[in-house]
C-alpha cells in the first residue's frame, strides 16, 4: 500500500528523514513513535507531497504522489489545524469535502452520525465557525474530516493532542472500528505511547529521521521494548 525508497531530507545539518526502504502493508495500523525532532511529522509531510524530499520516492498504491494526484481521492489526513478551512462551520466544511470528492450531501450527512459520540455535542449543530472552536474541537473536526470520505490510506499526526481523556478513549475505539470496517491502512504518530501501543498492529520507532526499530505489535507485544527504550532515554538525560 505504501512504499518508501531511499527517502532523505535534511534541513541544514539536521537529518530529518533517512529511510532506505520501508513498506506498510494494506490494512496495517502503523504507529510512529519517537521523541521531539525524530522526524515523524516531516515523514508525513513528505508522504502527502507537502514537503519535497532531497532524494527518494514515495509510492502510494502504485502512485508517486509527487507526479500524480489520483492518490488524493483515497487518502485522508489531519496534521494540524492548517488543514481546516476555518471560516466555514464544521458542517459546511464536511459538505465541501464531499462535493470535491464526488460524495452526495446525503451520504456525507449520514456518515457524520458515526462521529456523534466523538463530537460529544460540541461540533455538530453549534453554528460556530471552525476558527471559533476550542483547540480540542478543532482537532475533532480535522479527524472527522480525514475519516469522513472513508479513505484507503488514513494519516493522523498526534490525533490525541488537545482531547480530554474521554475523547481520547472514544477515538481509540473509532480508529479500531474504522480499520475493521474499511480495511484501510492507517498511520498514526503520537507522543502518547500507551495509546499508540493499544491501537497499532505494528510500530516504527524513529530517531533522528531513521527508523531504528520496526516492531510487530500483536497483543501489544512491543510494549516492553518501547518502554525500555524511552525509560533509557530519560535515564540518559
Amino acid at each position: 500500500m505504501l512504499t518508501l525508497t531511499n527517502l532523505k531530507k535534511q534541513f541544514g545539518e539536521t537529518v530529518a528523514c533517512d529511510i532506505p526502504s520501508f513498506e506498510v502493508k494494506e490494512g496495517e495500523i502503523l504507529g510512529l513513535v519517537g521523541n521531539n525532532g525524530a522526524g515523524k511529522t516531516t515523514l508525513f509531510r513528505i508522504i502527502l507531497d507537502l514537503l519535497k524530499p532531497d532524494n527518494g520516492e514515495v509510492d502510494i498504491d502504485g502512485v508517486n504522489p509527487a507526479k500524480n494526484e489520483s492518490w488524493k481521492l483515497d487518502t485522508g489526513a489531519h496534521i494540524d489545524d492548517g488543514f481546516l478551512i476555518d471560516y466555514l462551520t464544521p458542517e459546511e466544511y464536511f459538505a465541501f469535502l464531499g462535493k470535491i470528492s464526488g460524495i452526495t450531501p446525503d451520504v456525507i450527512e449520514n456518515r457524520q452520525k458515526d462521529f456523534e459520540r466523538f463530537a460529544n455535542g460540541e461540533v455538530f449543530g453549534q453554528q460556530k465557525l471552525i476558527r471559533n472552536l476550542s483547540a480540542g474541537n478543532k482537532q475533532k473536526v480535522g479527524i472527522i474530516a480525514a475519516m469522513l470520505r472513508e479513505p484507503k490510506l488514513l494519516i493522523l499526526d498526534e490525533p490525541f493532542n488537545f482531547l480530554d481523556p474521554s475523547s481520547q478513549n472514544i477515538l481509540k475505539h473509532l480508529i479500531r472500528e474504522y480499520s475493521q470496517k474499511t480495511g484501510a491502512t492507517i498511520l498514526i504518530s503520537s507522543h502518547n505511547l500507551q495509546h499508540t501501543i493499544e491501537i497499532s498492529t505494528r510500530i516504527a520507532l524513529l530517531e533522528k529521521g531513521k527508523i531504528i526499530k520496526d516492531l510487530p505489535n500483536e497483543a501489544q507485544s512491543a510494549n516492553d521494548e518501547l518502554k525500555a527504550y524511552f525509560e533509557g532515554e530519560k535515564g540518559e538525560s
